[in-house]
C-alpha cells in the first residue's frame, strides 16, 4: 500500500453518509475527485470499512464509465466527435492535441499527468461546434490553430501549479 494515499478521503464519506453498501459510488466519487483516479489502495480499504467485497468495489468501479482505474491528467480535455462536430471538423483537432502532446488513440494521458485527451459522442454543444472541454469548461468553434493556443496556455497554468 501507498503511503501517499489519504485514507482520510474514505473516512470522511463514511462518517457523513455511513458505512453501508450504498456508500460506494460515493466514496469512489470522493477518492477520484482527489485523484484523478481510483487508485488501487482504494479497493481493499473501502470493502473493509463497507463489509462487502473487494470485487463488489471493483465492479462497481469497473461498471461507471465515469471512473477511471487510470491516472488522468490535471486538464481534462474532451473533444466532441458527435455528428454536428464531426462534420465541422473536429477530427483535425483532435489530431492536433494529440500531436502537440505526444499521444494517441491507446495512450490519452501525457507522461507528465499534465493532459488527457478523450473523445466523447456528444458534449450537447451542437451549434458551437466543433467544440472541446477542458475540465468541463466549453471552447467552441476550435480549430488547429485555437487548440494549440489554447494548449500553449494550459501548459503555463501547468508549469505555475495552477491547473
Amino acid at each position: 500500500m501507498s503511503s501517499s494515499f489519504d485514507y482520510g478521503v474514505i473516512d470522511k464519506v463514511v462518517a457523513s453518509i455511513g458505512a453501508k453498501a450504498g456508500s460506494i459510488i460515493p466514496i469512489l466519487q470522493g477518492v477520484q475527485e482527489r485523484y484523478n483516479y481510483l487508485p488501487p489502495e482504494c479497493f481493499p480499504y473501502t470493502a473493509k470499512k463497507l463489509g462487502v467485497s473487494e470485487a463488489r468495489i471493483y465492479g462497481v468501479a469497473t461498471f461507471y464509465e465515469n471512473f477511471s482505474l487510470r491516472p488522468k491528467g490535471k486538464f481534462i480535455i474532451k473533444v466532441c466527435d458527435g455528428t454536428a462536430c464531426h462534420v465541422r471538423k473536429s477530427i483535425p483537432n483532435l489530431e492536433r492535441l494529440r500531436k502537440e502532446l505526444g499521444l494517441s488513440e491507446k495512450k490519452i494521458t501525457s507522461d507528465d499527468l499534465g493532459f488527457t485527451v478523450q473523445t466523447v459522442a456528444c458534449l450537447g454543444a451542437c451549434s458551437l461546434g466543433p467544440a472541446l472541454t477542458v475540465n468541463n469548461e466549453v471552447y467552441a468553434n476550435m480549430t488547429p490553430d485555437k487548440v494549440s493556443e489554447l494548449l500553449g496556455s494550459l501548459k503555463v497554468k501547468l508549469a505555475r501549479g495552477a491547473a
